[in-house]
């Protein structure tokens, strides 16, 4: 199983996860969004599988400084534009088992995760 987690490093929520992962000896790797873009196929999949208002962090400082009509055009082609272009708009962490998507941290829904597949 290939985990990745995907969020950015100065994020406490991202850390907390990191950490976790670390502690629990789980073999995953970091990718922190702003270092190493997303891709377009990358989004799409994900906007997919989780949606708009899942993947798209409404809270953050970020989608507060964009435009009303940014805000209000918002849909899953737009949401691939804004996200290339603004990767702290990602709610975070999102880990990838590599057959599952996962937003947020949860140290409980981690350990569900990880005890439920063979390490």
């Amino acid at each position: 199983m290939s985990t990745t987690l995907y969020g950015i490093k100065n994020c406490d929520t991202v850390r907390a996860a990191r950490r976790w992962l670390e502690t629990h000896n789980v073999d995953f790797s970091f990718q922190d969004v702003r270092d190493t873009p997303l891709t377009a196929s990358q989004l799409k999949t994900w906007l997919q599988v989780l949606g708009v208002d899942a993947l798209v962090n409404k809270r953050s400082t970020t989608w507060k400084q964009l435009s009303p009509a940014q805000r209000d055009g918002l849909n899953p082609d737009t949401a691939i534009a804004l996200l290339l272009e603004h990767p702290t708009l990602m709610k975070r962490p999102l880990l990838d088992t590599g057959s599952e998507l996962h937003l947020g941290f949860k140290a409980d829904h981690y350990q569900s995760l990880f005890t439920h597949h063979t390490l």
